[in-house]
């Protein structure tokens, strides 16, 4: 049996004169799989997510990326997606390749280019002068033309205009590296539904309410993920 590519064991994450955001969560996930880690907004999808980043430290708890604690050195491992636009403004799309290029082994430039040249979006323009959605576009493309083992996108297509959602999640998505392993925070349920192999619903408590294959929950329940999500947080809401 492959060694999952993330694994969290028993996770505790607090802030400062809050409640729990994560309590004792355990997940595992392995390769070659699209993930939704789906819940309500606050739920602690994005805390889960920058957790095993390294942005946050967890109160306890282990993290396992490709069967290693995490560390700096499985940073390397993993291509993330803010739910912001972190990227220099000043800079055009080639260049922002290029930076790409010298800041990651895996990056392939010649696949952002062809991505980018899909939805019609001009290399040599400045960030500053894209849309919102466009700049979106371009940040989601960087990270997915990396040949990483773990993409980790958070809420990837939020902003994004529908007509580009179909293209980003079928091509796009469809193109990462098919032994790795994509997470996808959202609460947009209804649009990534048809491209998750697995899914984990994120309660309010900070633990996994439900998980499993996506098909499989379906044919056992005769609902779709979106259906049975709404059913599941409107009865754990009534508690």
């Amino acid at each position: 049996m492959s060694t999952p590519v993330l694994t969290c064991t028993n996770l505790c994450k607090s802030y400062k004169g809050d409640k729990m955001v994560l309590n004792n969560l355990n997940c595992s996930f392995s390769g070659g799989k699209i993930v939704g880690l789906l819940g309500p907004n606050g739920c602690g999808k994005s805390t889960l997510i920058k957790l095993v980043c390294g942005i946050l430290v967890p109160d306890s708890g282990e993290i396992f990326v490709c069967g290693e604690p995490r560390s700096e050195r499985t940073n390397a491992y993993i291509s993330y997606l803010p739910e912001r636009t972190y990227c220099n403004n000043s800079m055009r799309v080639d260049e922002l390749i290029n930076y790409f290029c010298d800041f990651y082994a895996d990056f392939d430039a010649d696949l952002a280019r062809k991505m980018l040249l899909d939805l019609n979006i001009d290399a040599t323009a400045r960030l500053r002068t894209l849309s919102k959605g466009t700049k979106e576009k371009v940040q989601l493309i960087m990270v997915m033309a990396r040949r990483a083992k773990l993409y980790l996108l958070d809420e990837p297509i939020a902003g994004v205009d529908p007509a580009a959602r179909d293209y980003i999640l079928q091509t796009i998505i469809g193109s990462y590296n098919p032994e790795a392993t994509v997470i996808i925070t959202t609460h947009l349920i209804h649009d990534i539904e048809p491209v998750l192999d697995e899914f984990a619903f994120l309660g309010n408590d900070g633990q996994i309410l439900l998980s499993g294959v996506a098909d499989d929950v379906r044919a056992e329940h005769g609902k779709s993920l979106n259906e049975l999500f709404k059913e599941v947080f409107r009865c754990y809401a009534s508690y």
